[in-house]
Parts: structure tokens; sequence; C-alpha cells
């Protein structure tokens, strides 16, 4: 879907939803260079979420218990193995091996998550131990391919006014609309 309806979309709705977000942040890293009708769509849409016309549907506010608990048997794990041998293992490859074999438990409030930890610990312990040990040996006997590989990096700006800002002045830099009347200088 193109920038431009995508925001003719959250206009019509009056909503821009976290998928619409996320694409047209996609479009923007991706694009060489954008075109006028692009920034001026950003522009609508950056007007639009100024004045509330279109509203930003925050995300849902929830995690996985299950990380925590990975992180800290891998954590453990890990700086054992490194303080005992000249292995340097990538904590963030063990985690993610183990948790793709392991259950999400995902909790939305503070309650939530402590029956989430306590159930886990009763129940998974042994299983998240395990996950983590096979992890670590994979990770062990693994050769060093894909040198070339970028970790994934957050994006620094967590609200959409934020990231459409940025957005604009890294790829609009530019671009600066002229009031009605004003003389366009020409090169």
């Amino acid at each position: 879907m193109s920038i431009e309806k995508i925001v003719e979309q959250a206009l019509q709705d009056g909503y821009l939803t976290p998928a619409m977000e996320a694409e047209v942040g996609r479009i923007c890293d991706t694009a060489s260079e954008l075109s006028i009708e692009e920034y001026m769509a950003l522009d609508r849409l950056m007007g639009a979420l100024l004045t509330g016309e279109v509203v930003a549907v925050p995300r849902k506010q929830f995690i996985n218990v299950m990380e925590e608990l990975v992180l800290t048997e891998a954590i453990a794990r890990v700086a054992e193995i490194e303080s005992t041998s000249d292995c340097t293992l990538d904590l963030g490859d063990v985690a993610a091996y183990a948790l793709n074999r392991l259950p999400p438990l995902y909790a939305t409030t503070e309650e939530g998550a402590s029956y989430q930890r306590e159930k886990a610990r009763d129940e998974l312990s042994e299983l998240i131990g395990e996950q983590v040990k096979d992890a670590i040996s994979r990770n062990l006997n693994q050769p060093d391919f894909f040198p070339e590989r970028h970790t994934l990096k957050k994006s620094s700006g967590d609200d959409v006014l934020g990231q459409v800002s940025s957005l604009l002045k890294d790829h609009a830099y530019k671009f600066e609309p002229k009031p009605e009347g004003t003389p366009v200088a020409s090169a």
C-alpha cells in the first residue's frame, strides 16, 4: 500500500493503526527518495494527527513473561560458560532460539505477570532450562556465517507524531511548502 493510500485511509477512518504506521515507516526507510505527493501526504497526516482529525491507535501494553524467564536463565548459563572458557556467546541468539521453542506467557497486568511467573516456575522451569541448554549448544557449534548480519534496532521515538516528524526531517529536508502568493526562486 502506498503512503498516499494509507493517509487517505487514516483520514477516512479517523484512525492510524500500528500496522499503517509501520507500513509508512517501512516505505520511508526503503525508498531512496520520496515523491512530492508522498511528502504532501505525510504533511497532511502530520496535520491531521496534530489537530485530532486522525487519532493514533496505541499499541496494546503487554509483556511476554517467558522472555524475562528465558533471559534470566540464559544470562546465568552464558556468564558461567564465558567465565570458564574463551568462548563468546550471542545472548540474543541463545534467547531467541529458546523462545521459539517455548510457549509464550503474555500478561497485561502486574497480577497477570505474577501469575504467569508462578505458573512457569511450577510447570515449565525444567523445559526452559532444557531449551536454553540446547540453544547454547547450537550456538557453540554454529559456524560464523552471515557476518554481514545486522542486529535489530529499536526506534527512538515512541509517539506517532515524533516518528512522522523524524520521517519528514530525514526525507523531506528540502521540501518546504511556500505560502500562496510567494514567488518560487528558480535555480
